[in-house]
C-alpha cells in the first residue's frame, strides 16, 4: 500500500471533482422538479366520495351476508316443508319430522265451521278429512283438513287448538289449528304424544328416545332428548316434569326432569295409572296390591318417587287408565265396575281411606274428562255420545245418561275439548 507525503492515513488530498454548477443547469433541475410535482397525483386529506363508496360497499357486504344466512334458515325450515328434529349419529328408529308450512299463500286456507266443511278450491275431496270438536256444554265445531284425531286442547290465549292424531302405522301427528282455519303439522311419525294442561309443552317418543319441547305459536322450541327403555312412554306432565310409564303391561313409573338430564334410576314399582293432580302438587293414581289383580286408589308424592301417602281400597277399578280429577281436588271420575256392570264411578277423595266408597256416575268413559267447575264434568262414552255429570245428582242416585251430539255424521266420533 502506498501513502501520500505529509498524511498519516490513506486519505487523498484535495478533491478531484468540481462542485461548480452553471446557471442553465440549475434552472433545468428546478424546472424538472416542479414538473414532476404537477404530474404526481397526491391523495386528498379528506375524500368524501371515496368514503361514501367504501361505506356503501360495507353495507352491501353486510346485507348480502345477512340475506344468505336468512335464506339458508328459510330453505332448511320452510321451503321444502319439513326438517328432521333431533337427528343424531347412532340413533335408531324412524326419525321424527317437524313440518313447516310455507305459508298461507302456497295453498288454500280452510275455515273452521260450526255447520260442516267443504273442500278448499283446487283440493281433491278424497284427501279431505275433518274432525268435530265438542265442548263440555255440547257446542260443535268442525275443523277441516284435520283428523282422525284422538284428543285436542285449546292453545294459550284461545288462538286455536293443538290436536293429536289417532295412532297409525306411520305413527302419530300433532297439528296446530288456528282460529282462522290455517292448519299446520308440528310432528309426524311420532310415538305416543302428551300435552301439558296449558298446551305450552309437548312430550313424545322417537325411536329409542323421549323428547320434550315447548310450543310457541306454530313452532316447537327448546327440544330436549334422553334415552329411554324400549317400552317406556310419556303419560302426562307433572309441572315441568314428564311422568313416564316404563312398561305398559306392568306397573312402574318415573319422573323425567329434562333440566336434570336423563331418566332417573330410582323408579316406582306399584303405580298402574295416574288420573290427575291435586292443588298441592300431589297426584291421584291407581296402585297394585299384594292380592293378585287387586288395586287401590292412592295419593302419590312426586317428590318421593311416587310413594303412596294415602290409600283407599274400596272401589272395583278398571285398569284402562281413564279418569279425571276435579280442579279443587275433591272428586275423581274413574272407570270401574258396579257388580259385573262396567260403569264410570264418582269417588270423594276427601274420604279416601279404609272405607272409601264409589257411586255409579254413568256409562264407561273414553278419551278426556273435562271438569267445567268443581261439581260438573263431561266425557264421551264408547259410542261417541256426550255424558254430562252433575255431582249433586249422582250422589242423589241419578247417574248421567248419554246424549248424541247434534250434527255429527254417522260413524264419526267427536273429540271433547275444554272450550271454544
Amino acid at each position: 500500500m502506498s501513502g501520500f507525503p505529509g498524511r498519516p492515513d490513506n486519505r487523498t488530498g484535495d478533491p478531484r471533482r468540481s462542485y461548480q454548477v452553471r446557471p442553465d443547469e440549475l434552472e433545468g433541475a428546478v424546472r424538472e422538479t416542479l414538473s414532476r410535482q404537477v404530474v404526481l397525483a397526491r391523495p386528498l386529506g379528506a375524500d368524501p366520495a371515496g368514503q361514501a363508496i367504501r361505506r356503501a360497499n360495507r353495507i352491501r357486504r353486510r346485507r348480502t351476508a345477512a340475506g344468505l344466512a336468512l335464506a339458508t334458515v328459510t330453505t332448511v325450515l320452510l321451503s321444502v316443508g319439513m326438517a328432521q328434529l333431533g337427528a343424531g349419529p347412532g340413533q335408531d328408529g324412524t326419525p321424527i319430522v317437524v313440518i313447516g308450512d310455507p305459508g298461507p299463500s302456497s295453498r288454500p286456507g280452510p275455515t273452521a265451521s260450526v255447520r260442516g266443511s267443504t273442500p278448499s278450491p283446487g283440493t281433491s275431496a278424497a284427501l279431505i278429512t275433518s274432525e268435530t270438536l265438542v265442548s263440555a256444554d255440547g257446542r260443535r265445531l268442525v275443523l277441516p283438513d284435520v283428523g282422525p284425531a284422538e284428543r285436542a286442547q285449546v292453545l294459550p290465549g284461545g288462538g286455536g287448538w293443538l290436536v293429536v292424531s289417532t295412532p297409525t302405522t306411520a305413527g302419530r301427528s300433532l297439528w296446530v289449528v288456528q282460529n282462522d282455519g290455517l292448519v299446520q303439522v308440528l310432528l309426524a311419525g311420532a310415538g305416543p304424544i302428551v300435552l301439558a294442561d296449558d298446551s305450552r309443552q309437548v312430550a313424545w317418543r322417537d325411536g329409542g328416545d323421549l323428547l320434550m319441547a315447548g310450543v310457541v305459536g306454530t313452532q316447537l322450541i327448546g327440544v330436549v332428548r334422553t334415552p329411554a327403555p324400549a317400552d317406556a312412554a310419556p303419560v302426562r306432565f307433572v309441572g315441568d316434569s314428564v311422568l313416564v310409564r316404563l312398561d305398559p303391561a306392568d306397573g312402574g313409573h318415573t319422573l323425567w326432569r329434562p333440566a336434570a338430564g336423563q331418566l332417573p334410576e330410582a323408579v316406582d314399582q306399584k303405580t298402574l295409572n295416574v288420573y290427575g293432580g291435586l292443588p298441592d302438587g300431589r297426584l291421584v293414581g291407581q296402585i297394585s296390591t299384594i292380592d293378585p289383580g287387586g288395586t287401590c286408589l292412592a295419593v302419590l308424592d312426586p317428590t318421593r318417587h311416587l310413594d303412596p301417602v294415602r290409600t283407599g281400597c274400596g272401589p272395583d277399578l278398571s285398569q284402562d287408565g281413564v279418569g279425571g280429577v276435579s280442579a279443587d281436588g275433591r272428586w275423581l271420575l274413574v272407570n270401574g265396575w258396579v257388580g259385573k256392570v262396567s260403569r264410570s264411578l264418582l269417588v270423594d277423595l276427601q274420604g279416601l281411606g279404609p272405607d272409601t266408597a264409589a257411586v255409579s256416575a254413568g256409562p264407561p268413559m273414553t278419551g278426556a274428562i273435562v271438569w267445567s267447575d268443581e261439581s260438573k264434568a263431561s266425557y264421551l262414552d264408547d259410542t261417541g255420545k256426550l255424558v254430562r255429570v252433575d255431582v249433586g245428582e249422582v250422589r242423589a242416585g241419578k247417574p248421567a245418561s248419554p246424549a248424541p251430539v247434534p250434527g255429527v255424521p254417522a260413524g264419526e266420533r267427536p273429540v271433547l275439548v275444554t272450550q271454544f
